[in-house]
């Protein structure tokens, strides 16, 4: 099996399992990466995603021997991208916990991901472009959207390779942590927003997300939307735990 889901309380962790291949992603695991945020999105348990690659590589990309065959990813305008869920935009938060390589289509499944953990000696890279292979997985958009589009055209031009560090100070990556440890830590890291209020959480990323491409006045009355519909939710309820003292002294 391609891909495997582990669940602990409101975290589901998606896991990649080609070692063989260093995680390379064919059609069948594209459409199964696919089905399986899918199947986060719909259940209402389920709060925040963690995805994950087995055997010390995240992701190495699509993998080059399926090209053209029946194994290969599908390619079409409409509907799932070559890597799976590129195409989606999810209610709820995905975390990338970065071990080894994050390459041309797994550097892109990283840029899916809201936020990315990443170990010490991880890798990223545009290396597609050695073989003249292009991003269209979403990497020439989220890109430059996340580090800015002089240091994306660097990356995306040069195919070069970008260490952890690197990614750390470019704002690639949310957070380092030594080697090993990045399933451990971005599961922590999901539980922790799993534990926020949701409703509030959910609609400010939303806002994030929706203003791409707005104007300002367009993006602020959408942010006034999410943030109305989150005072009718749950806002009376926080407040009211914060009246009764919790917060105070750090706690």
């Amino acid at each position: 099996m391609s891909v495997r889901i582990d669940r602990d309380g409101p975290v589901t962790t998606v896991i990649l399992h080609r070692p063989e291949v260093r995680n390379a992603v064919d059609g069948q695991t594209a459409a199964a990466l696919a089905d399986a945020f899918r199947a986060f999105e719909a259940d209402e348990t389920a709060s925040v995603a963690v995805l994950w690659g087995d055997g010390g590589t995240f992701c190495s990309g699509a993998d080059l021997h399926a090209v053209g065959g029946e194994r290969g990813n599908r390619i079409e305008p409409g509907g799932d991208g070559p890597m799976g869920p590129t195409r989606m935009r999810l209610s709820k938060p995905v975390v990338a916990a970065v071990e080894g390589y994050a390459v041309a289509g797994g550097l892109e499944l990283a840029l899916w991901c809201d936020l990315r953990v990443a170990a010490e000696d991880a890798t990223f890279g545009v290396f597609c472009r050695r073989w003249g292979v292009p991003l269209i997985d979403g990497g020439t958009v989220r890109l430059p959207r996340i580090i800015g589009t002089g240091r994306a055209l660097d990356l995306i031009l040069t195919g070069r390779a970008v260490s952890a560090a690197e990614a750390l100070r470019m704002g690639l990556v949310t957070t380092v942590v030594p080697p090993g440890t990045a399933r451990e830590a971005a599961e922590e890291l999901a539980a922790r927003l799993a534990a926020l209020p949701q409703t509030c959480l959910r609609g400010d990323r939303m806002s994030v997300l929706e203003q791409e491409g707005l104007a300002e006045e367009e993006a602020l009355a959408a942010e006034f939307r999410h943030g109305l519909a989150t005072l009718r939710a749950e806002n009376l309820a926080g407040v009211e735990r914060f009246r009764a003292g919790a917060g105070r002294h750090g706690a």
